[in-house]
């Protein structure tokens, strides 16, 4: 049996979940997003009851984690922020009533995935948006397998189907089969820079010349300025709404 307690609930859990957690091995420039680095510490505090563990009761492990945020939104797609740094600040310092909740991360340990447990992360995200009466639950989602086609462009990889019609990519298909609907590309979700030598450390790449990179695990190419000392790297999403 799973339960979803929050990071408020149960910090006991959260302390065995940090210690094996590392969403992003192997990926190291995905923790420093200025804007993330900025808004997430105050997750924790500000939102802990939008914070939450997934935890396998039978075997006493905690095999997951779920992150939302709740934000002011109209309703209208075209009037949805650009991806996790537009969401943030807005969440943090808008001031104003929120309307909706957005998903900002979803993890599963490895020894639990295949299993079905993002789909209840999912599913829990939608119950949290029920119980604080919010109107939707939109998610500016990183498509699993985008890394697989870095150079095809991100409207053209959202929309490849299978033969039996449904959505290529597997966290993408995973929101559509619980009813969400494909809303926009958000084209600077998240972006990261660095100097040259935090891009060599990060990558493990050598820059010889300015110019375009791709790194394991990047969903399209970064650049390099050799001469400004500068490498950027900015990832789409794709929005996902769903209705709850």
């Amino acid at each position: 049996m799973l339960e979803f307690p929050t990071f408020r609930e149960q910090p006991a859990l959260l302390d065995r979940w940090d210690a094996q957690s590392d969403p992003w091995a192997g990926m190291e420039w995905m923790y420093h997003d200025p804007i993330c680095e900025a808004y997430w510490p105050r997750l924790d505090g500000d939102f802990a009851d939008f914070q939450f563990l997934v935890y396998d009761e039978r075997a006493d492990e905690v095999i997951g984690e779920g992150r939302t945020v709740p934000f002011r939104w109209s309703g209208d797609a075209k009037e949805l922020p650009d991806g996790v740094d537009g969401v943030l600040p807005l969440a943090c310092d808008g001031g104003e009533d929120p309307t909706s909740l957005c998903a900002l991360l979803a993890v599963v340990a490895p020894v639990a995935r295949a299993k079905g447990v993002s789909a209840n992360i999912l599913k829990h995200m939608a119950r949290i948006a029920r119980d604080h009466e919010l109107g939707a639950l939109v998610a500016p989602v990183r498509p699993t397998h985008k890394s697989r086609y870095p150079l095809t462009p991100i409207d053209r990889y959202a929309s490849w189907r299978r033969s039996d019609g449904l959505l290529l990519d597997a966290w993408l298909r995973t929101h559509e089969r619980l009813g969400a609907r494909i809303a926009g590309i958000c084209r600077n979700s998240n972006k990261y820079e660095g100097t040259i030598a935090q891009w060599t450390d990060w990558t493990g790449l050598e820059f010889m010349d300015s110019g375009d990179y791709l790194a394991p695990g990047m969903t399209n190419p970064f650049q390099v300025d050799l001469e400004s000392d500068k490498g950027t790297y900015i990832e789409p999403n794709v929005w996902m709404i769903h209705d709850v």
